[in-house]
């Protein structure tokens, strides 16, 4: 993954290479091992400090992640109006390697958005979060939506600061795409099988056998069946949604999930 195609270096972390950083040399001859893990180590004391900004201001952040065309934007869209409709305030950092097009969707719902744009880089990183929250207008945000760069592998590997994981799996992949992508899958809090709207017209496409593929990894994840499009399941959706943002407010989510890196 990340390590081998190189896309640890990102626009959000390259100033720690330039020269006279930190890391612009390193001890020994091993140089691109040396700088992939302390990079890492960097992203994730970074996502520490994006954490407790948000623990800060009561805000629950969520990194959406899937492969393109799963679905997320149009989730959020429908999510945004439903949320105001229930007095919780959102806000909404986009990803994408180029355009500003999911974040000019996001507009025109009137929440605050902004659009990171990674050029080659297949994930978004701690460093790129702390940027864009600089210039987002969080005063009335309860939650944060991340939608990440449409990717099943390397954005797993990188904490945002983010609260919770949730990974789409739309019904017009395969049933086996958790087994498949085995790392992404793992580490979701809640999968959402997306576009549940067109279960009828893709009867390869088993919900038990996604389920199944699902809690084979992990037994500790919520697997919701819904459809942006038509509304099925957006009802559990919210609910989950405002659950997890008590939970935040109650500090049970920090601490789940220190603890689930201090044994990793």
């Amino acid at each position: 993954m990340c390590n081998t195609c190189n896309c640890n270096i990102t626009d959000g972390n390259r100033h720690l290479l330039q020269e006279g950083a930190e890391y612009a040399n390193c001890s020994d001859g091993s140089r691109s091992i040396e700088v992939i893990k302390n990079l890492l180590h960097e992203n994730d004391h970074q996502a520490e400090h994006n954490r407790g900004f948000f623990n800060d201001r009561n805000i629950l952040v969520i990194n959406l992640m899937s492969s393109p065309g799963s679905g997320k934007t149009r989730l959020l869209e429908a999510s945004i109006g439903a949320l105001k409709e229930r007095g919780v305030g959102v806000a909404v950092i986009e990803g994408d390697l180029e355009t500003e097009n999911d974040a000019d969707r996001i507009r025109k719902h009137g929440v605050p958005v902004i659009q990171i744009t990674t050029g080659m880089a297949c994930h978004l990183d701690a460093h790129m979060i702390d940027k864009a929250i600089i210039e987002l207008d969080l005063e009335k945000v309860d939650i944060l939506f991340i939608e990440n760069v449409g990717n099943l592998v390397c954005p797993a590997s990188f904490d945002l600061g983010q609260h919770l994981n949730v990974v789409l799996l739309s019904v017009t992949e395969g049933d086996d795409k958790p087994s498949k992508y085995p790392v992404m899958f793992r580490e979701a809090d809640t999968v959402l099988l997306t576009k549940a709207d067109l279960l009828p017209h893709f009867d390869d496409f088993s919900v038990d056998n996604a389920k199944r593929a699902v809690y084979e990894l992990s037994d500790r994840t919520d697997i919701l069946t819904l459809s942006a499009k038509s509304g099925t399941g957006m009802n559990e959706w919210l609910t989950w949604l405002q659950a997890s943002l008590f939970r935040c407010r109650n500090n049970e989510l920090a601490s789940q999930f220190i603890g689930s890196q201090d044994t990793a």
